[in-house]
């Protein structure tokens, strides 16, 4: 896999059925080591090691519906009282990050309400917090840390 823009992770892979997965710490489960995953991987390595948050607050790859399609978001943290405190947006590191991706959040957001927003290549990181008071989101340099 290809060097990404994030701290250096110790990931435990396994080789089966000939291809590589890499094992989630969130799911508890080996997963095929895909470009978008090794993205998504590496997020969530930085949202628990660098960030602060914790495992039991975050979900990987869970359906919802938008515009009465079935679609799947790659992560949501929680708050601790439940609401959505980010929602990531990740693709595979030879996906450019566009207008498109950034609808792609936004019509997910509409479902989810979440604090926070991310989108990844793994090279390239947007961050925004949203501000529903005034219908825009703003830039930010980075996710904040958890605050219990």
């Amino acid at each position: 896999m290809v060097q990404l823009n994030f701290p250096s992770y110790h990931f435990r892979l396994k080789s089966s059925e000939n291809k590589v997965q890499i094992f989630d710490v969130i799911r508890k489960k080996f997963i095929v080591l895909q470009p978008e995953e090794w993205v998504r991987q590496h997020v969530v390595h930085q949202l628990i090691y660098d960030k602060g948050y914790a495992k039991n607050l975050i979900n990987v790859e869970k359906q919802l519906t938008v515009n009465k399609l079935k679609k799947r978001y790659d992560v949501v943290v929680y708050n601790n009282d439940a609401t959505i405190h980010l929602l990531v947006e990740c693709k595979a590191p030879n996906i450019k990050i566009d207008q498109h991706t950034f609808d792609q959040i936004a019509r997910y957001n509409m479902q989810l309400d979440a604090k926070y927003l991310m989108v990844t290549n793994g090279h390239d990181h947007y961050y925004c917090q949203m501000n529903y008071d005034e219908e825009k989101y703003e830039f930010l340099r980075q996710i904040p840390d958890f605050s219990r």
